[in-house]
């Protein structure tokens, strides 16, 4: 089975971490001893994906001149911008559409997934539907919870209800088929979430429970977990 292009989605603002990122976009912050990026790609290409696609907005010239064509890290990387006006999530997506083939993977930039990325993909192609979301049982430890789950089923999915039927969490690694993006209007902004809760309602986004906790460096906190994370990870590897 080939694999498919992933989709980084690098291009928000990261207000949260400001003044951090006031002239750099989170994607570049020193994590671990190096770009942030340069973590995700290692992961991917040791799981095997070879193409990816950098959906950037925020200073996102920095990222390029980092990651070039990606030759450095053993992938082929191209890059999709948003232009003069964020698109958001979704919107980001819908523009990268003819970079990407006809089902993809998706993962946030600010965030480091280590699980099954193959599992993840395999999942997605046996269960027939248009999308794919994993799910880590969470219980608001790592942050509050937005996905109820049950019997294999993704029964709601709410980023701002807070009730205790929400035990799980969207993890950040998904998978779609580019038919549910290209059917919206190019330059349009709009949020991934919507598009998540629109293929739930319809029956058609698939769940899949990995077991491996997420990693973020969108807050100081997980920015700080995260780098404590990868200088261990690097050590580790260094032997």
């Amino acid at each position: 089975m080939g694999l498919p292009h992933v989709a980084i989605l690098c291009g928000g603002l990261a207000t949260r971490l400001r003044p951090l990122t006031s002239h750099i976009p989170k994607s570049m912050l020193e994590v671990g001893g190096e770009p942030f990026v340069a973590h995700q790609l290692r992961m991917l290409v040791g799981a095997g994906f070879r193409e990816v696609v950098l959906l950037c907005g925020y200073l996102g010239q920095q990222i390029e001149n980092f990651v070039g064509d990606g030759g450095g890290f053993g992938c082929s990387v191209s890059y999709s911008n948003d232009g003069p006006d964020l698109l958001g999530t979704g919107g980001a997506v819908r523009r990268a559409l003819p970079l990407l083939g006809p089902d993809f993977v998706l993962i946030y930039g600010d965030s480091y997934c280590p699980t099954n990325y193959r599992r993840v993909y395999e999942a997605f192609r046996s269960s027939g539907k248009s999308g794919l979301m994993t799910l880590f049982h969470n219980e608001n430890r790592w942050d509050r919870s937005n996905v109820e789950f049950r019997d294999t089923q993704i029964i709601r999915y709410d980023k701002e209800s807070n009730d205790d039927q929400l035990r799980y969490i969207d993890y950040g690694v998904s998978v779609f088929r580019a038919g549910v993006f290209a059917e919206k209007p190019e330059d349009l902004a709009f949020d991934l979430a919507g598009v998540q809760r629109d293929l739930v309602a319809r029956g058609a986004l698939a769940g899949l429970e990995v077991f491996d906790r997420f990693y973020e460096i969108g807050s100081a906190n997980g920015l700080a977990e995260t780098d404590s994370l990868l200088r261990e990870l690097t050590k580790r590897d260094a032997h």
